[in-house]
């Protein structure tokens, strides 16, 4: 199935991400490669069950941006290997298929690589750009260059990039974790909203309402439906309501803010700096967030500086703090041990693929929650970190005693939006159980005092 048309991940056409390529000829294969190091814990609990360049921030996800910066029009990608039959089923690009490493001329790039400040010509010497700590960012490798290359398996290739081309300093800024791409939405949205190019009304507003700013900054596109009585505020950034949303009555839109395909809001107060991704349901206070589609919020409750994956259902009145009262960093725990200092007051929860919520659920700043996980409230703020396939009620955290159920329950919420829940996906959440195993006995374990 063609990349965008199962889970959502695309925000835009093919027509219209490509419309944003610098005019020029490139003649390269773009290669992705999202490797499976040690490293990718610091996007977990989103990146466990998808590629990091499919995270987004703005209106796109990072691969749109690496796409239209470097105007490729063939791309191929290497994911770790037990998520790659479900990634094949999201996209049409070829999956970890080492044929693609001896395909002409590749340009090689790691998706932390910031799009914007990527400024590499597709001509010249092969050439591996590095960073400061060693880590390779993107490589430039010519056809004659590549077949001495070894093409045993992605990590072969680019050690022996490594090793037998010269290494040059980056110098690039790069997405070091997940609420950096939080932290940077509102920039994004701007930068996003100014290269799409399109401003004014090609849906239905309905009167009455409020438009404020300049028509300039607001984008209704061809089949939104704009209700009476909503308020599109854009004096402070740009709106972008993308095709087929829907506005209901006593919204209120803060720009810049993207709204996806098929989204419905039902009397939201969404503030600025908010991206929400197709076919979500989102009700109540939304602040400076990420929501990458097919996830419910339909209810009165606070999400605020917060990411949320997938299939995520949010119970009413599910709220999470995203300051501390002394006004002090907020740290995030990825490891269920360790404590990262994030360097920003304003963070909320992380809250990854077909989690659930009860009414009343309260979590905390900096909050970390795993996939497939369900949480009934407690009336006080729950624990900070919450591996994947846990079952938190009346204050006990304990495995969850049916993964089956939770596939049942994950089929269930797809089916009803059109997706399809298959073996290749189930076998890739049955690999997150194993590798989130730890973690979660260490955190049941401790919630037992």
């Amino acid at each position: 199935m063609p990349r965008g048309m199962f889970l959502g991940y695309l925000c835009c056409s093919a027509e219209e991400l490509f419309s944003w390529r610098y005019e020029r000829d490139f003649h390269m294969r773009l290669i992705l490669f999202d490797c499976d190091t040690a490293n990718r814990i610091k996007f977990h609990p989103l990146a466990l069950s998808r590629p990091i360049w499919e995270l987004r921030t703005g209106m796109s996800s990072l691969a749109d941006k690496l796409i239209a910066k470097t105007g490729a029009a063939q791309v191929s990608c290497f994911v770790p290997p037990y998520m790659a039959e479900a990634y094949r089923q999201r996209t049409d690009w070829p999956v970890n298929d080492l044929t693609a490493l001896s395909d002409g001329d590749l340009l090689i790039i790691n998706p932390r690589v910031r799009a914007e400040s990527f400024h590499l010509p597709d001509e010249g010497p092969s050439q591996v750009g590095m960073s400061a700590d060693g880590e390779m960012l993107w490589a430039r490798v010519c056809a004659e260059d590549a077949a001495r290359l070894n093409r045993g398996s992605i990590d072969h290739f680019l050690s022996d990039a490594t090793g037998k081309l010269p290494n040059v300093s980056a110098g690039l800024p790069t997405w070091d974790y997940t609420w950096d791409l939080l932290l940077a939405n509102g920039e994004q949205l701007t930068a996003d909203f100014a290269a799409r190019g399109r401003s004014g009304i090609e849906g239905t507003v309905e009167q009455p309402n409020a438009l404020r700013g300049g028509e300039k900054d607001i984008y209704v596109a061809p089949g939104a439906r704009i209700h009476p009585m909503v308020v599109l505020d854009a004096t402070d950034g740009p709106i972008y309501i993308d095709e087929g949303a829907e506005v209901q009555p006593f919204t209120r839109i803060e720009g810049p803010c993207y709204v996806g395909r098929g989204t419905i809001l039902l009397g939201a107060k969404c503030r600025a700096g908010t991206s929400i991704g197709p076919v979500c349901r989102v009700g109540g206070e939304v602040e400076e967030s990420i929501i990458l589609g097919y996830s419910n919020k339909y209810h009165d409750g606070f999400l605020g500086h917060a990411y949320v994956g997938e299939w995520v259902n949010l119970g009413a009145l599910t709220s999470n703090s995203d300051l501390k009262n002394d006004y002090s960093n907020v740290t995030v725990v990825l490891d269920g041990e360790s404590s990262v200092n994030t360097g920003t007051m304003k963070l909320g929860a992380m809250i990854a693929d077909h989690t659930k919520t009860a009414i009343g659920v309260l979590l905390k700043t900096g909050a970390y929650v795993g996939g497939m996980s369900m949480i009934v409230g407690t009336g006080g703020p729950l624990t900070k970190f919450l591996p994947a396939f846990t079952w938190l009620a009346d204050g006990v955290l304990s495995e969850h005693p049916d993964k089956d159920r939770l596939y049942k329950t994950a089929k269930t919420s797809m089916e009803r939006r059109g997706c399809c829940w298959t073996a290749a996906e189930q076998a890739m959440w049955d690999e997150i159980y194993l590798r989130t195993a730890p973690h979660r006995k260490m955190a049941v374990e401790r919630s037992k005092g």
